[in-house]
């Protein structure tokens, strides 16, 4: 009988399998937090495409600007209705890579750290698309939403709605952050790392484990 051969892993992968097999640091202050931003042609996983990401680390309560990532993803599926929102159009040339090269780079940058998005969910299920369209399985990384931590940060009131789903642009002009770059991938990762730490100072003082798990 034959048998097919397994399908040979991208080194990218193997490398990112290896790293995600080391435990984390245990002490918070170590720990590398990689805050990311996709813009994409629409709001449906399966469909739609990752038009360019960007990402920034933070480490110890500080943002490391030297650290930061920003690159277009070449498009075959493209949205028109998308491009007044984030001013990304088909026609973009710069820094354009096809969706595998895109992905050697998420996964090499991500490594074995924590992933922080606002509404990271969405985030993280259009990477996950991407991975699959490639045969590769879902990331591994543990992820911090903005919008979750914002809320565990709130005091227990009848006066405070607790389950209210906030957007980015609330949360920056509540904790009065500068939208400079908004609806760019690098801009709204930046604007995310400030809100994580804003919103982490809180979250220590009232429930650390939220962070240390």
């Amino acid at each position: 009988m034959w048998w097919k051969k397994p399908k040979q892993l991208p080194e990218f992968w193997q490398r990112y399998l290896t790293l995600m097999d080391s435990p984390p640091p245990k002490s918070l202050e170590e720990k590398t937090f990689v805050v990311l931003d996709t813009e994409t042609t629409g709001f449906h996983p399966k469909k739609d495409r990752i038009i360019s990401f960007g990402a920034i680390k933070v480490r110890n309560n500080s943002i490391i600007l030297a650290d930061c990532i920003e690159f277009y993803i070449a498009q075959d599926h493209y949205d028109a209705q998308s491009a007044p929102i984030h001013g990304i159009l088909q026609s973009e040339t710069k820094n354009q890579l096809n969706e595998l090269e895109a992905l050697e780079k998420i996964i090499d940058y991500l490594a074995n750290h924590y992933i922080v998005a606002h509404h990271a969910g969405f985030d993280v299920r259009m990477i996950n698309q991407a991975l699959k369209r490639h045969g590769l399985s879902p990331l591994k990384n543990k992820v911090f939403d903005t919008g979750y931590l914002h809320r565990k940060s709130l005091i227990h009131s009848p006066l405070v709605d607790r389950d209210k789903i906030y957007s980015l642009d609330e949360l920056a002009e509540k904790y009065d952050i500068p939208k400079k770059d908004r609806h760019t991938a690098l801009g709204d990762a930046y604007i995310t790392a400030l809100l994580f730490l804003k919103i982490s100072h809180h979250i220590k003082e009232k429930d650390k484990r939220l962070l240390y798990r």
